[in-house]
């Protein structure tokens, strides 16, 4: 079903319905439910759940990240456009044929971002068993291998040292402050893919201390983080042995922090930046 073939008075009334909800975007969020739904029930039955505080996203079943159209199932972290800028700074030192992990993939938007523009070896981790399912339907293009499992301890062992580019869009929400987001995420998405602990930094840090060995020389790390957590986690990844940079994007909102392993990249793999 498109816009164009639901008639305009019906397309007017979800509008209407979405705006009486308090839905801010209500034009735009009522043309992609009509876009998206197979008849008028559907469209129906979309709305409702939306009205009801249902995640778009999750009513969709899709979000938007860098022109791709990800799976989200109910349970999986939607993805943010304010993470596009992670996946455009390690676009940066990507070339073809490196190794690439996303670990605490979710529904695996990063991962497939990077193999949609890069020719790379793509693999995925998740400790939830939802974001792992929806993940391998989202990675199945690009031939990406998906693990359960708590960070590095899903990986088989054979990647230790041979990651060129390592993402880690881990929880970063300090602990007392989830109760300060928006109800879509608070009530919709799983604790775990939020709660950073008491300073938001716990899961970084378990990130950071296994890097350095599963990264390849010359290897990347790319972790989005708030801007007054940035200095503090570059100070943890230069405490493990890691070279720390911080990069920021004004109109996104996002900020990034990316550690560099010692040594010469390997062949068919990364320069060190």
């Amino acid at each position: 079903m498109s816009v164009s073939s639901v008639p305009s008075v019906e397309l007017g009334a979800v509008v209407e319905r979405l705006r009486a909800s308090g839905c801010v975007f209500a034009e735009d969020e009522a043309a992609l439910i009509v876009e998206t739904a197979r008849d008028a029930a559907e469209v129906a039955a979309m709305v409702d759940q939306r009205v009801a505080g249902l995640p778009l996203e999750h009513v969709l079943g899709w979000a938007s990240f860098r022109g791709l159209r990800i799976a989200v199932d109910p349970g999986v972290f939607i993805p943010r456009r304010r993470t596009e800028f992670l996946v455009a700074e390690a676009l940066e030192v990507t070339t073809p044929g490196a190794v690439v992990l996303d670990l605490g993939c979710g529904s695996g938007a990063l991962g497939a971002a990077i193999a949609a523009e890069r020719e790379v070896s793509l693999y995925a981790a998740d400790i939830e068993l939802a974001a792992v399912r929806c993940a391998r339907r989202n990675l199945v293009p690009w031939r990406g291998s998906v693990y359960q499992g708590d960070l590095f301890s899903a990986l088989p062992d054979q990647l230790r040292g041979r990651i060129d580019v390592l993402l880690a869009n881990v929880p970063y929400v300090p602990t007392n402050e989830i109760r300060l987001l928006p109800p879509e995420a608070r009530l919709y998405e799983p604790h775990v893919t939020l709660d950073g602990g008491p300073d938001g930094l716990a899961t970084f840090r378990r990130v950071a201390a296994g890097a350095l060995s599963w990264l390849a020389p010359g290897g990347h790390l790319f972790v989005e983080m708030s801007e007054h957590q940035a200095p503090p986690a570059a100070a943890v990844l230069t405490d493990q042995g890691l070279t720390a940079r911080v990069t920021s994007d004004d109109e996104l909102g996002a900020t990034v922090v990316h550690g560099i392993k010692p040594g010469a990249a390997r062949a068919g793999g990364n320069p060190a930046g």
